[in-house]
């Protein structure tokens, strides 16, 4: 299973943002599963592929989550 995710934001910065939030260092993943996250110009593009269902559709809840607190985070920033 593959799925390409992308979601545009207003300025290359925020994009930035996300990414380096969406990207930590040293995480293991399941075998089978390769996510890539990556940004062009203001669009954060995501690639998932995976072998097993119930991991590919955890990975993408995990993946909408952790772009919902970045984008909490770049919003509370904003507004100070």
């Amino acid at each position: 299973m593959n799925a390409e995710i992308t979601i545009s934001y207003k300025t290359i910065q925020e994009a930035e943002a996300v990414v380096k939030a969406l990207t930590p260092d040293n995480v293991e993943v399941p075998r089978g599963l390769i996510i890539r996250t990556t940004r062009q110009e203001t669009k954060v593009l995501t690639t998932i592929e995976c072998i097993k269902l119930l991991t590919f559709i955890a990975t993408i809840d995990d993946l909408m989550s952790a772009v919902s607190v970045a984008e909490r985070s770049i919003s509370a920033l904003r507004q100070r």
